[in-house]
């Protein structure tokens, strides 16, 4: 396959971006907290009882979860994440290119110095994929773990047969392509591939103005190490259960049993692994339909 078209199918379907709809901050229950000197992470407390912490993908801002977050935070205290270099949060230094790890190490420490037990963990995309690596490498530190709309190895999307040495030629031509964009390019770029993550064209120009607001070289070094990054080999690790909720449509072009059977090949060696599949929705489930992912999220933290 061409290096074009590899970066056009990988950002069209994983190049995340946020929607900002604004989260109160005026509730007496609700806090910020950044962590030390370089912040890898930000994050906004709200509500009270059980602590859930929610996650946004690559280049997104936290406000993506305000539906779901609405509900929540009745029963629930809730802990919003917004990773730097995305969307408001500015920048940490990044010599070394790692993004994803880093951030989940500085998830864990932020659970063990605030003395949260067992919160459960909702990522989104490469949230999810943060929300995996917690799982497996701070298994104390994690709850049960819902991942939306995500992969443990995102590469498989492009080559089934993947391994993280043969990824690395796609990610860095990934990474290049967008790096040597130019800004008119990028945000046409944004508005293209857009169309394929949000089915609700409401959205859509949100998303795209909060992905032109990220930090570029964060973005593309995320996008790296998300492609080659394969969690396959840690699933098992995860002592928790896992609920996978991902999406369907039609205009994916390929019908839903093939979906299916990729999310249970990818996820086969998790020892408690659940999927909801829900139809008519895009990439960004949590916008283009709420009331059945909130319904979902809720199901699965009533069980």
């Amino acid at each position: 396959m061409h290096t074009k078209n590899i970066c056009a199918m990988i950002a069209s379907t994983f190049l995340l971006t946020s929607f900002c709809i604004p989260v109160s901050t005026a509730q007496p229950q609700s806090s910020a907290t950044q962590q030390p000197n370089p912040p890898r992470i930000s994050v906004l407390t709200q509500g009270s009882g059980p602590d859930v912490i929610l996650i946004p993908g690559l280049a997104s801002s936290r406000e993506v979860w305000a539906d779901l977050a609405s509900h929540l935070r009745k029963n629930h205290r809730i802990h919003l994440v917004e990773l730097a270099g995305f969307a408001s949060t500015p920048a940490s230094s990044n010599s070394d290119g790692k993004v994803i790890a880093p951030a989940v190490d500085a998830i864990a420490d932020y659970i063990q110095t605030q003395h949260i037990k067992a919160p459960v963990i909702i990522g989104h995309s490469l949230g999810g994929e943060i929300a995996l690596m917690l799982g497996a490498r701070h298994p104390d530190q994690a709850g049960r773990l819902i991942i939306v709309d995500a992969l443990p190895f995102y590469t498989l999307i492009i080559d089934p047969a993947a391994t993280s040495e043969t990824a690395a030629r796609h990610a860095s031509a990934m990474r290049d392509w967008l790096i040597g964009q130019s800004p008119e390019q990028f945000k046409e770029f944004q508005k293209t591939s857009i169309t394929r993550l949000a089915k609700s064209e409401a959205v859509r120009p949100a998303l795209v103005t909060a992905s032109n607001n990220s930090d570029r070289k964060t973005v593309t070094d995320a996008v790296y190490e998300l492609m080659i990054t394969d969690l396959r080999p840690e699933l098992a690790r995860i002592k928790t259960p896992i609920e996978v909720v991902y999406a369907y449509d039609v205009l994916f072009g390929v019908p839903a049993t093939g979906v299916d059977a990729m999310y249970r090949q990818a996820y086969a060696s998790a020892p408690d692994i659940h999927f909801t599949r829900i139809d008519n929705s895009f990439h960004f489930i949590m916008l283009d339909q709420p009331e059945r992912f909130s319904s979902a999220v809720e199901a699965f933290l009533n069980k």
